[in-house]
């Protein structure tokens, strides 16, 4: 399981390290005006929806039931019984992207209300989304494939699809001249890299043998249980969606800057998301399957601990150095062209207060596998409901005040929330929930922490001083610095305080 969770995050990371390369020639060349914003808010509509419909609920309910017709009943109906979604899929998406496609003016005014009293943001991000909203339907049938690649134990396609985005967008907004605007290119980049995406995974399904075909989808008792979990994932989605939705409804409302602010910060916060929770989530559901189907409930609480574990050691630096040198980082990576030392510094304070909830972030998926790999998805959506009515009230009390920082904030109190529920609710249902082994490592991943912390924060006092002679680079070499100070006692102090023996105990994931 531990290989296939680095298996997962290493070509995340490459993902990841890729779209920093995408956005730091979007920050250069769109900047943080109103073609910056108009784009984020297109890009960010067909990107919500996906997230309710296809990799959010999508894969919480069709990977357990997947791989519980697979195990019963063999790979042939487990084969028949993904081509009957495949048509599904293709249906209501073919649906979706038509009705969107004649209402785009309502859709946009209705989840962009702010936009409505400034005409020139509103036609573009109408125009943008044309564009866009064809990716979800795509994106769609990426996540049905790669769910079937994933309960096969084949994690790579899917997990380095996302490259294809960054390249695809990179290569768009390198010809931006071609284009009537810069925003028009990078939103084509995002129709193109639908089509890669999903070539990628077809072309490694077929080579696997895992092909999907179109079938007629029939209500047996196995699409029954599939869409019965499905209902209530789909409402959870929507949950967590609807409240980070929120943050670009309510920045419609804001000066212009705010959205972009927003859309800098959460890409840098979903670093360590995505290269460690949630590649640890997209491994771990499976494995608790298959463990809890053989009555292995041992194992399962083991497979569950050990990945909450390396989760949080992996996200330490990733924490440190959001809630210490928060505007570092973004001046470091940013700073250039049309992306201004005012934009760093906001994104730079939004930054920190997605920091203040990065740990629990990337454990969530690892508190909701038990629930889920019992097909049990009802019970995650009573825990993220709670969490988003909350989180959507917070981010209307502190807007006025805290403009795009406080609904950061806000998402980041909406993550404790659910984890915290999520592990009431576990222990409650005894349901796996962490091990002794795991209690003892807590404490010592906390000092790791703080003291990474404080060097991060001394390299960046002393720090200053040494480059601000530098002609050029000065905020490049002060990151740098700041990096391989932070790099060095962290690789330092998880040897001393964790010990050489456990790392290679914690890395095989035995006990």
């Amino acid at each position: 399981m531990i290989r296939s969770i680095f298996t997962v995050g290493g070509w995340t990371l490459l993902s990841r390290l890729t779209g920093f390369v995408r956005d730091i020639v979007m920050a250069a060349v769109l900047g943080a005006g109103p073609l910056a914003d108009a784009f984020y808010i297109a890009f960010r509509l067909p990107n919500h929806f996906r997230s309710i419909f296809a990799e959010g609920a999508f894969n919480t309910a069709f990977i357990p039931a997947y791989a519980r017709v697979k195990t019963v009943e063999g790979d042939a109906r487990a084969k028949r019984f993904a081509d009957g979604i495949l048509t599904a899929v293709v249906l209501v998406q073919l649906a979706i992207l038509a009705l969107a496609l004649m209402a785009t003016d309502w859709v946009v005014a209705t989840l962009a209300p702010g936009l409505s009293d400034d005409p020139e943001r509103f036609g573009l991000t109408v125009d943008f989304t044309r564009i866009t909203f064809p990716y979800l339907g795509l994106i769609a049938v990426v996540t049905l494939v790669g769910g079937v690649l994933n309960a096969n134990d084949r994690f790579w396609a899917a997990a380095a699809a996302s490259i294809l985005l960054n390249v695809a967008m990179v290569g768009t907004l390198s010809v931006a001249g071609l284009f009537p605007t810069a925003g028009h290119a990078a939103a084509w980049g995002v129709l193109i890299s639908g089509f890669l995406q999903l070539g990628l995974l077809v072309f490694d399904a077929e080579r696997h043998g895992l092909g999907l075909r179109f079938g007629r989808p029939k209500l047996d008792p196995e699409m029954r249980a599939f869409l019965i979990a499905l209902g209530p994932a789909i409402i959870g989605s929507a949950g967590v969606q609807l409240a980070i939705f929120a943050d670009t409804i309510i920045a419609s409302f804001l000066p212009q800057g705010a959205v972009a602010a927003l859309f800098y910060a959460d890409r840098i916060n979903q670093l360590p998301i995505g290269v460690v929770g949630i590649a640890a989530g997209i491994v771990l559901l499976p494995e608790m399957s298959r463990r809890i189907a053989a009555e292995d409930f041992d194992g399962a609480r083991h497979a569950q601990s050990r990945a909450i574990e390396l989760t949080l050691l992996l996200v330490l630096p990733f924490l440190a150095a959001a809630l210490v040198i928060p505007e570092i980082i973004m001046r470091g990576l940013f700073l250039r062209g049309a992306f201004t030392g005012e934009a760093a510094a906001a994104a730079g304070a939004t930054l920190a207060a997605y920091g203040i909830g990065l740990a629990p972030f990337v454990v969530t998926r690892a508190f909701m596998s038990p629930f889920y790999a019992r097909g049990d998805t009802r019970t995650p959506v009573m825990a993220t409901l709670g969490a988003a009515v909350i989180n959507i009230l917070l981010k209307i009390l502190l807007m006025d005040q805290f403009a795009q920082v406080g609904l950061a904030f806000a998402t980041s109190v909406g993550g404790w929330i659910t984890v915290i529920v999520l592990a009431v609710l576990a222990r409650w249902r005894g349901y796996e929930c962490g091990d002794a082994q795991l209690l003892r490592s807590l404490p010592k991943l906390a000092l790791i922490c703080a003291a990474l912390a404080a060097v991060l924060w001394m390299s960046a006092v002393f720090g200053t001083p040494l480059v601000a002679s530098f002609a050029h680079g000065r905020d490049e070499a002060l990151l740098a610095l700041c990096v391989v100070a932070g790099g060095a006692v962290y690789a330092g102090l998880v040897l001393v305080l964790l010990g050489p023996r456990y790392l290679r105990s914690l890395l095989r994931g035995r006990p």
